[in-house]
């Protein structure tokens, strides 16, 4: 009887089915040194002798990897078959110079897939251009696999690596970091013991490659490194084996299209001339539907009234393909899909990306990936999902993945529990001559093919603030193409650090620090904060380096943490959002060495920020998009004045006196100077006319303006004084405003000792306290004291 794979390997279920069929497998396959792993990566002995390096920080997963086969979990979620076997674990290894051949000995040992700088390898030290690395181990291969086909694949390997099987090369040495790739190795087996060998060679930034944050630096914490971390050299994912048929299938591209109630697929392989490809769709069990098609063309599957996949209900459908030889089946492979679309409408006027055809705000973090013991590689499958659910519980619906690209186990994880992925390509150091362009983007092909059916990946982001930019146009133009169903963004950080806009694409993307920024959607593209944020606190005893941390800027404590970030969500949802802003994301998810910007620590031991509270501002901001997104307006044209509204100060207003503002009581009595003064015209925003500016009733062409923090009566032009005169309002209790100004959105006016300021939600001024702060930021739009 033919074993079915599972349709996905998340579920229980399966896993139990899994190891029944394990206990099945009779050979076994054997180690360098004598460790047997079973066909489905259990090990079966300790391997030889070998430690790993101490951590300069512990995480909690740390301890928990297992010496003979680390990461055990199998490898690709999306194309899954129950016979395979896991290469990982305590491999031989040398080091030689970069244009050395193989060394006649491996004096050393390396625990594969962590790199050779990371403390989990075992090795722990810095490589240079200078240097290769040579990998070799023994396998034999199962006898029940005889008569298949063997595929040896590689998560991922930085950079050009080349593998040899019993002394024979095979296939073509791979050049790329961050995409997978396999070799068909069963011409090179000797059927007995085989010898694989691999060599890697990485010049991290001093070549021209994809290379993201990596930096060759000393491996142990030192200070400095800014926001570039530790190189990660040589292989880094999971290194597997698996028994396929001559004629197998290789990859499954999954459209949803709930609108039609469909699934479109094209199911691609190896050897299918003349084959035909079945795909059934399923819940629970149950079959939705099913079809058959040409192999490598597009097809349908029906999924009558579907359940849309969202990040409140990441639900995922179950899929089964089968290639099939006229009427026989000759393999079958497990998958699963999640209906959802992503697109650009116009909602209220403003161009919004739409999720399911609706506007959901996304807010997410910028998500770097690096781990204070593996470096590129997460110790443990659930130290991986670690940090996705840690969004989730701080009510983030969303995940930039920041010049890095994760295992496929990574996006599975964001698949199942719901959310949004920004998947930024590598960026290059130095600006690329025609070669090294032709390799990054076959290497960005090659990772959107790769990743392309994960439900959760929303965007494709290109470039990130011009890093080794060029041709951004052509090439989100191209990616486009290339992935129709999913958003693009030419550049993050367009005005930002030199970069260049290509003027194309879906969305206008700002990083401003701290931020939020202005950004605007344009009659073309959605507006998105690429980054914001960089709250930094460090926690001692949780520091990479101590004392060595540095962030945007710097919280006195934890309790002015929290008040500064939920008064940026808050600023996001009052002030930007309404007036076009549709994703943001903050910086960042976790400190990364010496970047202290992070809600969690570096070694995950500390999150810094209250959850609770984290998570209310963000689900009130993802709510507020859900409704009515328009801003608050204001009676412009008209005279009115501005009344306190703090408890035993509500006879107090707004008035200038000698230049500066302040609040003073009036009432009936007051003379008619006091009664001008305190007396404002509302007109469009100098800078923004969805916003407002406040002129002066005796001294026309003076407005309210803040200069240092401190409000004025000024006259003025240029971009600077229209903007620090223009306010945006959003609403406040019991009938009253806000006003935010418009060039700092998270700064509120406020009175404090009769005088008016800017001030900041979580400051550190003296009139930023947060006694009375919301009571005193309110105001009352009153008839004018002099109409």
């Amino acid at each position: 009887m033919r074993r079915v794979p599972p349709a996905h390997p998340g579920p229980a279920a399966w896993l139990r089915r899994r190891a029944r069929w394990a206990t099945s497998v009779i050979a076994a396959l054997t180690l360098a040194g004598g460790t047997a792993l079973t066909a489905t990566g259990t090990v079966a002995a300790a391997p030889r002798a070998w430690t790993p390096k101490p951590s300069p920080m512990t995480t909690p997963w740390t301890n928990q990897v297992p010496t003979g086969t680390p990461l055990p979990e199998y490898p690709r979620p999306q194309l899954t078959r129950p016979d395979w076997a896991n290469l990982n674990g305590i491999w031989d290894f040398a080091v030689t110079a970069a244009d050395a051949g193989q060394p006649a000995s491996f004096t050393e040992q390396i625990r594969v897939p962590f790199v050779a700088e990371s403390a989990l390898s075992g090795i722990q030290r810095k490589i240079t251009q200078n240097d290769k690395l040579w990998y070799k181990r023994a396998f034999t291969v199962p006898s029940g696999w005889n008569g298949r086909r063997l595929q040896l694949n590689f998560g991922a390997s930085d950079w050009r690596t080349t593998v040899w099987v019993n002394g024979r090369q095979a296939g073509a040495t791979h050049s790329g970091g961050y995409d997978a790739f396999s070799y068909d190795v069963t011409d090179l087996l000797n059927g007995g013991t085989n010898t694989l060998v691999v060599s890697v060679w990485d010049p991290t930034e001093t070549g021209s490659q994809a290379v993201g944050k990596q930096r060759i630096r000393d491996v142990a914490p030192h200070p400095g490194g800014g926001i570039f971390y530790t190189a990660a050299s040589g292989i880094w994912q999971t290194v597997w084996l698996e028994p396929t048929a001559p004629a197998h299938i290789g990859r499954l591209d999954m459209v949803p299209d709930p609108a039609n109630n469909r699934l479109k697929v094209t199911v691609r392989g190896s050897g299918t001339s003349g084959h035909q490809a079945r795909v059934t769709v399923s819940s629970g069990g149950n079959t939705v539907g099913t079809a058959t098609g040409t192999v490598g063309g597009e097809f349908t599957v029906p999924v009558p009234n579907p359940r849309l996949w969202t990040p409140d209900d990441p639900f995922l459908y179950d899929v089964k393909a089968e290639l099939l030889s006229g009427a026989t089946t000759v393999d079958t492979v497990g998958s699963y899909t999640g209906m959802r679309t992503i697109g650009l409408a116009s909602v209220g006027g403003l161009l919004r990306p739409v999720l399911n055809g609706r506007f959901v705000f996304q807010t997410g973090t910028l998500d770097q990936g690096y781990w204070p013991d593996g470096i590129y590689t997460a110790p443990t499958d659930a130290a991986l999902r670690h940090d996705l659910q840690k969004h989730k519980d701080l009510g983030f619906n969303m995940v930039r993945k920041h010049i890095k690209v994760e295992p496929q186990r990574w996006f599975y994880h964001a698949d199942r529990l719901g959310l949004l992925v920004w998947q930024d390509m590598p960026s290059m150091e130095h600006t690329p001559d025609a070669a090294a362009r032709v390799q990054w983007e076959a290497e960005y092909d090659r990772v959107i093919d790769q990743h392309r059916s994960s439900p959760s990946l929303v965007m494709w982001v290109n470039q990130n603030e011009g890093w080794g930019q060029y041709d951004q146009a052509r090439i989100a133009t191209e990616v486009k193409a290339y992935d129709p169903s999913r958003l693009v963004d030419n550049m993050s950080g367009v005005n930002c650090c030199g970069s260049v806009d290509g003027g194309n694409g879906d969305v206008v993307d700002h990083h401003v620090y701290v931020g939020p920024g202005t950004t605007v959607p344009s009659a073309t593209r959605a507006a998105v904060l690429g980054e914001f944020g960089g709250l930094g606190h460090e926690v001692a005893g949780h520091e990479w380096y101590p004392g060595g941390g540095f962030s945007y800027e710097d919280q006195p404590s934890l309790a002015h943490l929290d008040n500064r970030l939920v008064g940026l969500l808050d600023a996001l949802r009052e002030v930007r959002m309404p007036r076009g802003l549709s994703a943001s994301v903050y910086t960042e998810i976790t400190d990364v060495e010496n970047e202290a910007n992070g809600l969690l620590t570096y070694d995950r031991q500390v999150v810094k920020v209250d959850e609770a509270r984290v998570r209310a501002a963000n689900r009130a901001l993802v709510d507020a998009s859900l409704g009515s997104t328009a801003p608050v307006t204001l009676p412009a044209g008209q005279y009115r004045s501005l009344r306190v509204t703090t408890p035993g100060y509500t006879d107090r207003y707004v008035r200038h006196r000698d230049g500066a503002v302040f609040t003073e009581p009036v009432g009936s009595g007051s003379d008619a100077l006091l009664k001008n003064d305190a007396t404002w015209k509302i007109v469009p925003g100098l800078a923004d006319n969805t916003c407002y500016s406040f002129e002066s009733r005796n001294y026309p062409g003076e407005y309210l303006r803040h200069r240092q923090s401190r409000v004025h009566k000024e006259s003025g032009s240029g971009d600077l004084f229209r903007a620090d005169a223009t306010f945006c309002p959003v609403r406040g209790a019991n009938g009253g405003i806000r006003l935010s100004a418009y060039n700092f959105p998270e700064q509120y006016l406020r009175h404090h000792n009769a005088e008016l300021w800017l001030a900041i939600p979580g400051g550190t001024r003296v009139h930023d306290t947060p006694a009375l702060f919301t009571e005193d930021t309110t105001w009352s739009v009153e008839a004018p004291w002099a109409p």
